[in-house]
């Protein structure tokens, strides 16, 4: 358990500079390169980021799982990683000399900004965090990763000046991906012995990565598409209101990634030690901290969004309010299925409910933000955003509703639902106070932040000490 609360907090750390650096950059580029420039870079990524997604395949969660399972023998650790890695170099040259006829056939409007996007794909070369995770080293990956975040921010700052300026936003944002991915292999000598492989083990892996990448495909609908869609159909101006929002709201999505992606290979090494009753108590201690998380930062970003966002981003970005109230909905649908997914669907290998349930998102998604995305623009996309959450997270619901205790984890969430709501509802009332926005602004964080701590006062003090909450949770799964 130590080991898993400094994961998480080196995790935690690192998502909040994530969070701090786009926080920063985001009222300055809001005003240098406009929600045009920012449409633009965006749309631009979208288009490079699937390229780099095909590139490694389902390479993430698989080789996080497999390096979990391997990682106590040395030899076949090394095995592992290389018989892996070979098929994501192998993958990525291919991605890129398509990425190059793409480019070079296309007429799009902004073709030097999207060559720029080449960068990111020669990063995936590179993106060997999967090894990290398995081996539960993200001391590597925060230090690393955070030293190329702020010298990223500080070339924002110094290079970017005005809207002729989106290139050199583009390659500083292009460069400090690659740059943070190369770090990464002086560190890897440590764990692996470079040695010959055979195509027979190598070829083994690849059902598996397939099946894996399935999903990712079908995440990505939903994520990325949506950017796509909004480029393609409506236009620039609503895919950087999109872009802003969706900032703004994966503040708390970045805090529930981060215990995932620390679970995960703990929950591998587990299983694969026969320990599923365990796991199971895992579940239900983190549905518990995730919504305790995720409901007061969805409510409070919903409260607080009128008089933050003209304040953050400029007047000219009104439309971002009800964007991004929007997207708030769908943060307790993701922290519930995030838990479900990534600490007992792919540890326990179903990856077949793993599949169908992305599936069902990318599906449902599609469908409502080709209904939606028409009429309403930015806002279609984030109301269809909310509705392919909800439907993972029935989805997988569903499916484990027989293996986990569900109804009970639920009951344990409700009271903090409560109280998460009384404190959404004074927080919104300070809004119609008679101060300046501001001061109305301030007077939102604090009091919300207080008064949310006080309500759970008791809830905190158990969460800091696992042992004697997990006592107390089995026997509430004893009756």
């Amino acid at each position: 358990m130590k080991n898993i609360k400094k994961n998480y907090i080196y995790n935690i750390f690192y998502q909040v500079l994530l969070i701090i650096i786009p926080f920063i950059t985001a009222p300055y580029l809001s005003r240098v390169i406009g929600a045009t420039g920012s449409g633009i870079y965006s749309y631009t990524y979208s288009i490079a980021y699937y390229f780099m997604l095909i590139a490694m395949l389902g390479i993430n969660n698989y080789g996080n799982r497999a390096i979990a399972k391997s990682r106590d023998n040395k030899e076949k650790l090394s095995r592992t990683f290389l018989e892996i890695y070979s098929i994501q170099l192998v993958m990525t040259i291919i991605m890129l000399i398509l990425f190059g006829i793409f480019v070079a056939l296309t007429n799009y409007q902004y073709k030097s900004i999207l060559m720029l996007q080449i960068l990111c794909i020669i990063s995936v070369v590179f993106d060997i965090n999967w090894f990290f995770q398995g081996m539960e080293q993200f001391k590597i990956i925060v230090t690393r990763n955070s030293i190329v975040k702020i010298a990223t921010l500080i070339a924002i700052f110094l290079f970017v000046k005005n809207s002729d300026d989106l290139w050199k936003y583009t390659a500083i944002m292009a460069i400090g991906t690659l740059l943070g991915q190369i770090v990464s292999w002086g560190f890897l000598k440590k764990y692996i012995t470079f040695q010959k492989i055979k195509w027979n083990n190598i070829k083994k892996h690849i059902p598996k990565i397939i099946i894996l990448f399935i999903p990712t495909i079908a995440i990505s609908i939903y994520q990325i598409m949506d950017k796509i869609m909004l480029g393609s159909i409506s236009n620039m101006n609503e895919v950087g209101f999109y872009e802003y929002s969706e900032k703004i709201v994966s503040i708390p999505i970045s805090i529930i990634a981060s215990l995932g992606a620390v679970m995960l290979p703990h929950m591998s090494n587990l299983i694969s030690k026969g320990k599923v009753k365990e796991c199971k108590e895992y579940v239900g201690y983190s549905l518990k901290f995730q919504l305790f998380v995720a409901l007061p930062m969805a409510l409070g970003i919903i409260a607080v969004s009128p008089e933050f966002i003209p304040i953050y981003l400029g007047e000219d970005f009104g439309r971002c309010i009800l964007i991004t109230c929007c997207l708030a909905c769908m943060v307790p649908f993701v922290a519930w299925q995030t838990v479900l997914r990534t600490q007992y669907l792919l540890p326990m290998n179903k990856d077949k409910d793993y599949v169908v349930s992305t599936f069902v998102g990318a599906i449902t998604n599609f469908v409502a933000n080709s209904i939606l995305i028409p009429q309403y623009g930015g806002a279609g996309a984030a109301v269809g955003t909310v509705i392919a959450e909800f439907s993972v997270m029935a989805y997988i619901t569903f499916r484990l509703r027989k293996e986990l205790d569900l109804a009970i984890y639920l009951k344990n969430v409700l009271p903090i639902f409560g109280k998460a709501l009384i404190m959404f509802v004074v927080v919104y009332s300070i809004g119609f106070l008679p101060f300046t926005s501001i001061v109305k602004m301030l007077l939102q964080i604090l009091i919300g932040v207080v008064l949310y701590i006080c309500m759970n006062i008791q809830y905190i003090k158990a969460a800091t000490n696992y042992d004697l909450y997990i006592k107390k949770l089995k026997k509430k799964l004893v009756h």
